[in-house]
């Protein structure tokens, strides 16, 4: 067995991220000890690689639950599209050193950009999801994008962060206030009209994500400065995180 923390320390998941997993259903630890502490077994920590190759793949935290429950999902053909998923992630990597080391050596006028070439790697994610998006919420989300333009769809993602520039600006304000609560009625509305049925449970576990690191949390803060992302994700929990 090994505590939150260890699990933390283990995978570079935050202890916070874990315990907003078990508060949602996606993630819940083998016990609990006497004091209330998570403690985690082999088979929760099997579960949290899927959840992380999933994430990986671009899926929501509600998606990934509903995958992973279903009485069909095979473990082992998902670690496979990890592996392969991998793979091609190494292979665009040791392309792109091998491209820089040619600069290096031969100075900065090379125009070969088939190193930065994302499309083999794009092409299987894809595939991936395919595979697995057997979800409404996928289904929804893919529907609604094959018949955007890339002009409208350039649009869509100005005004999606333009609503975290908004929260950026309401900081000052309690995360349970009327104003606030406004606006996450806002967000949620938005990916309804143009991504998928945003339900409170969905938005929740987005929430999650926001607030979680990486390119959601930087892209966010990026919009709306330093802690919107923990912000926003703030402000779902106190209006929509009794509902789930």
């Amino acid at each position: 067995m090994k505590t939150v923390k260890e699990v933390s320390v283990l995978t570079g998941v935050s202890v916070r991220t874990l315990q907003y997993y078990d508060k949602i259903g996606l993630l819940s630890p083998a016990q609990y000890t006497q004091s209330g502490y998570r403690l985690y077994d082999t088979a929760a920590l099997e579960r949290l690689q899927q959840i992380l190759l999933f994430r990986e793949l671009g899926f929501s935290l509600a998606g990934i639950a509903e995958i992973l429950d279903a009485p069909d999902f095979d473990r082992s053909l998902a670690l496979a599209q990890q592996i392969e998923l991998l793979t091609l992630q190494a292979e665009r990597l040791q392309g792109l050193i091998a491209f820089a080391r040619g600069l290096q050596q031969k100075g900065g006028d090379c125009m070969d950009f088939q190193a930065f070439d994302k499309t083999k790697l794009e092409d299987y994610a894809r595939r991936a999801k395919e595979q697995w998006g057997h979800t409404e919420e996928y289904r929804a989300a893919m529907a609604a994008e094959e018949n955007r333009t890339p002009q409208e769809q350039e649009r869509m993602i100005r005004d999606f962060m333009r609503i975290f520039t908004e929260f950026g600006g309401m900081k000052t304000l309690s995360c349970e206030s009327e104003q606030v609560g406004m606006q996450v009625d806002k967000l949620q509305q938005f990916i309804t009209d143009h991504y998928y049925p945003c339900t409170d449970e969905i938005l929740c576990g987005l929430a999650g994500m926001y607030e979680a690191g990486g390119e959601f949390t930087e892209n966010i803060d990026a919009a709306g400065g330093a802690g919107t992302a923990a912000f926003t994700a703030a402000a779902i929990r106190a209006h929509r995180g009794r509902s789930v």
